[in-house]
């Protein structure tokens, strides 16, 4: 009896309580990593090959502390990109509340994992082998009761505790907090057309994750920072998985290169254009931004009451139209009117972001609608919309 309480007590280990929180949150940042590296970038969105040694090591650790199936979750992530912030979207906050996917994120995640046109439609491509016909899916749940076992086995009573943080790591951090928080707080580098936004600049603690503007904006990237600033710990995984030899990158977010400007624009432009569109957005809305600003100062030098409109215009005319209130839309009209500058920047915005929304046109057409936006653009009057069209002809592919 005296040996058994000794063992409930010490486990084999006999680590102290510092020593068991070390190995918890290590094990835990491994779990995070297989999601991040293998589950997310590798199998969802095919950013990165990895070689079959971490292949099977990832599948391995993630079927003994989470018991997710790969092609479940690549399938019920899939569909929260086709349908994002829409109806039929897993776990968007904008459909079922942000309070609902904090607390029951992963009940979200299993009800659509168990919904068998979600795996078949979305789960192409994930592994097939012997492994996952006969052992991960079929016995998904037993790998987490082994998971138990030796973590009573190493740490005794202390190893339920263990065994609980990491059986709620996965729930909390990625089915609630990302999925939640990653599209209803934090900041934006990319307007794109969700409300996805990154929660940190530093992505260590959920692998990177933390970046979820980024991911959304450039979901096929194996790299999700994109500021000189942002650190994502799983790309500096994949990098030195790279530099063993047990992953190959196939791509990651594109960086603006430029050559000299085109007299006029061709296919080569509007393919450049649409890669960079985000940044080109990003330049067009500081170009908005400090418009307001002169025009709002313009205006109060004249004693013009409408200089107001323009001050609080600033917040929020650079946003795509559907992410501004009934409020914004209602100042509309009289913030246009108090400036034909401004007027005609948020037209030409509009008119420049159809360019990569018009499915319905061929190339042909596309590049005569930018070379007839850059004409146009270039005989404004308007310095910053002269500067953009420049910066557009200097675009290049690579």
């Amino acid at each position: 009896m005296d040996a058994f309480l000794t063992f409930l007590d010490q486990g084999l280990l006999d680590f102290n309580g510092w020593q068991i929180l070390a190995y918890t949150l290590v094990a835990t940042h491994v779990t995070i990593a297989a999601v991040t590296i293998y589950l997310h970038r590798c199998q969802a969105h095919r950013a990165l090959t990895l070689h079959p040694i971490a292949s099977h090591f990832f599948r391995a650790w993630l079927w003994l502390t989470t018991g997710m199936v790969t092609k479940e979750w690549a399938a019920v992530h899939r569909k929260h990109h086709a349908k994002c912030e829409n109806d039929g979207d897993p776990h968007s906050p904008r459909v079922f509340g942000l309070r609902t996917v904090l607390l029951e994120g992963a009940e979200l995640y299993r009800a659509e994992a168990a919904n068998r046109d979600t795996v078949e439609r979305y789960g192409h491509g994930t592994p097939d082998d012997w492994l996952e016909r006969n052992v991960y899916t079929p016995y998904s749940v037993f790998g987490v009761w082994i998971t138990l076992v030796i973590d009573v086995l190493l740490f005794g009573a202390a190893g339920l505790i263990v065994f609980g943080v990491q059986m709620l790591w996965i729930p909390v951090t990625a089915a609630g907090i990302i999925n939640g928080l990653g599209h209803a707080r934090g900041y934006r580098n990319f307007d794109c057309p969700d409300a996805s936004t990154n929660l940190g600049p530093f992505g260590i603690l959920i692998g990177g994750e933390e970046l979820h503007n980024n991911h959304h904006a450039y979901a096929s990237s194996a790299k999700l920072s994109a500021k000189w600033y942002e650190f994502d710990i799983g790309w500096l995984y994949i990098r030195t998985l790279s530099l063993l030899g047990l992953a190959r990158v196939h791509r990651v977010l594109p960086r603006p290169k430029f050559i000299e400007a085109k007299p006029v624009a061709d296919h080569e432009t509007l393919q450049a254009v649409i890669v960079h569109r985000y940044d080109v957005m990003a330049q067009f809305a500081r170009s908005l931004r400090r418009a307001c600003k002169e025009e709002a100062a313009r205006l109060r030098a004249l004693r013009k009451p409408e200089f107001h409109l323009l001050e609080g215009a600033r917040r929020w005319l650079v946003l795509d139209a559907d992410k501004w209130t009934e409020q914004n839309r209602a100042k509309l009209g009289e913030v246009l009117a108090a400036s034909d500058r401004i007027k005609l920047l948020v037209e030409m915005r509009r008119e420049l972001s159809a360019v990569w929304e018009r499915s319905n046109m061929s190339r042909e057409q596309l590049v005569q609608v930018l070379q007839d936006w850059c004409h146009r653009a270039e005989r404004s009057g308007v310095a910053a919309l002269e500067e953009l069209s420049l910066r557009m002809r200097r675009y290049a592919t690579a």
